[in-house]
């Protein structure tokens, strides 16, 4: 992977950062220190590499480019926007959700929907660098208590309890999650703590199931035996609430099979395919309600930050692999592998 000499964006302290120049193409190059004063200035502790990067790699996901990749990070406020409350030596999650403030969905406490707005790393260049400049309604105080790979879960965290946040749950729940990635098995441990009856893990990978027991599913299960696990447990009703934590038509196309009549479907996995094999009638037989969520609001973010520092949700587990910032062509090559699951870049 060349490194690319040349400053960009001006005089200054040379610092690295992770950029994409198209398909397939990663180099790390030099840039300046961002400027502040309405901003503050978030230097690197951990970065996760999430599928959204590995799609904007692959070209799947486009973007313009040069593009400064990342979209997930804990730091340290080196420096402080001036009138902030945020102050310099802080410990920050980054909300990498970037929005307007103003529109009527701004308006409305749902900024992570904002049309004129986008998600760093993607719309906006990313986190993959050793500084970055924020304003600080886009940062989230950390406390100690979280360990610093812990800390590189927290904004996946924050998703996850977003997403589940429009189901209700309890000790009657019947819950199946498909897809053990790190997405999956954080849904897994939010749906124990939030006290389900039975929680179902779903995966091909023998590794993840044995990991996913561990980390609190009563039932595990390979895709083609999913089924008659979950009529066993529910008694031959169906799941109450099926999350899908994958992303491909087929995932949800399973969810929608397992789920019980008058059940609840999280599509939490990006599903981008258009083959039209929605299995409609099903969807109104059964009268489901599928939920789609999207990133996530800064109370979800709190809500994470919470519970990782009071030790209720075991994140470190499901960091496998942690790469210097200049090492991160292997890093992507691992993240890309499918023997990892969360990759973590540090400084």
């Amino acid at each position: 992977m060349a490194v690319v000499s040349a400053l960009i964006g001006g005089k200054g302290v040379a610092l690295r950062a992770v950029q994409t120049v198209g398909p397939g193409r990663l180099q790390i190059v030099d840039t300046v220190s961002p400027r502040v004063g309405t901003e503050s200035l978030v230097r690197l502790e951990r970065a996760g590499i999430c599928g959204t990067d590995l799609k904007i790699m692959d070209g799947s996901t486009p973007v313009d480019y040069p593009r400064v990749l990342g979209h997930e990070l804990v730091g340290t406020v080196a420096v402080a926007e001036s009138g902030g409350k945020i102050a310099a030596g802080a410990r920050v999650l980054v909300n990498p959700g970037i929005h307007c403030g103003s529109c009527h969905l701004c308006r409305k406490d749902l900024a992570h929907l904002c049309g004129r707005g986008g998600l760093l790393g993607r719309d906006f260049d990313g986190v993959f660098a050793e500084e970055i400049a924020l304003g600080g309604g886009n940062l989230h105080p950390v406390s100690e208590e979280v360990g610093p790979d812990d800390a590189g879960l927290l904004q996946v965290l924050g998703t996850v309890i977003h997403a589940q946040q429009t189901v209700d749950v309890s000790s009657q729940t019947v819950a199946v999650v498909i897809g053990l990635g790190v997405s999956g098995l954080l849904h897994v441990q939010v749906l124990r703590e939030r006290g389900a009856g039975v929680v179902v893990g779903v995966t091909r990978s023998a590794w993840k199931l044995e990991l996913a027991s561990r980390l609190g599913t009563d039932v595990v299960a390979t895709p083609d035996e999913a089924r008659r696990a979950v009529e066993k447990v529910s008694g031959n009703r169906g799941a109450d609430l099926v999350v899908e934590a994958v992303g491909t038509e087929s995932t949800v196309l399973q969810a929608i099979e397992l789920c019980a009549p008058g059940g609840h479907v999280i599509v939490y996995g990006t599903v981008t395919g258009t083959g039209g094999r929605m299995p409609y009638y099903q969807l109104y037989f059964k009268e489901l309600t599928l939920h789609s969520p999207r990133a996530a609001r800064p109370g979800d973010y709190d809500a994470a930050i919470r519970l990782a520092a009071q030790g209720r949700i075991r994140l470190a587990p499901l960091v496998t692999a942690r790469y210097p910032l200049e090492q991160a062509e292997e890093a992507f090559a691992a993240a890309r592998s499918g023997d990892h699951l969360k990759v973590l870049l540090t400084p």
